[in-house]
């Protein structure tokens, strides 16, 4: 007769092996969507996934309809980015609940951009010349001090604020870690506040 120690060791292992044949039936779900854009594997990653990732934004904060959006817009990215999945690197949860958070924190980053009242087309009236002078002095001085970072420093800058990408985006873009493109934006934007003080 099995103690209640083994009998619980005996039912984690049987947990994890189910957990880890759910990993690889996911894997595989996602491999039919990258190569054949395989309709019902993809319904089946929809159909587990989508309400979870909902349900986690809704507890990280977001909106019902926020949720609901971002759950679809993640899930279109499953399917666009299906090819991009690499099993080595994680599992396919951490990979979808990883797009998740992304999108959340693009989708915060978006809220929070301040709407223009009013577009100004041309020189207002009452513009000071002294004020307009100086302002294109600091534009060429920002603009030569952009010209003067390393080259990896600079490209990841221009993309992410000329470019208006996000860090991940760079990410896939470039095919660099997060973290390089994190430290790299750091590092640009140390070294052009140093010049423009």
């Amino acid at each position: 007769m099995l103690t209640g120690r083994k009998r619980s060791a005996g039912r984690r292992s049987g947990q994890t092996a189910v957990a880890d044949r759910q990993a690889d039936d996911w894997a595989e779900l996602v491999a039919r969507v990258a190569a054949h854009q395989d309709a019902d594997a993809f319904t089946a990653l929809f159909e587990h996934f989508a309400p979870r990732v909902k349900a986690f934004l809704i507890k990280s904060g977001a909106e019902h309809t926020l949720a609901e959006e971002c759950a679809q817009d993640v899930m279109v990215t499953v399917w666009n980015k299906a090819a991009q999945f690499d099993a080595a690197r994680a599992s396919v949860a951490t990979w979808v609940f990883t797009i998740a958070r992304n999108r959340r924190i693009d989708m915060l980053r978006r809220d929070r951009r301040p709407e223009p009242e009013q577009l100004d087309w041309g020189p207002s009236a009452d513009a000071d010349q002294h004020d307009a002078l100086a302002l294109q002095q600091e534009t060429e001085k920002l603009a030569r001090a952009i010209r003067a970072l390393p080259e990896k420093q600079r490209i990841v800058v221009e993309r992410a604020y000329l470019g208006e990408l996000t860090h991940n985006e760079i990410a896939e873009e470039t095919g660099l870690p997060l973290g390089t493109i994190k430290s790299r934006i750091r590092l640009a934007l140390e070294r052009l506040r140093h010049a423009m003080s």
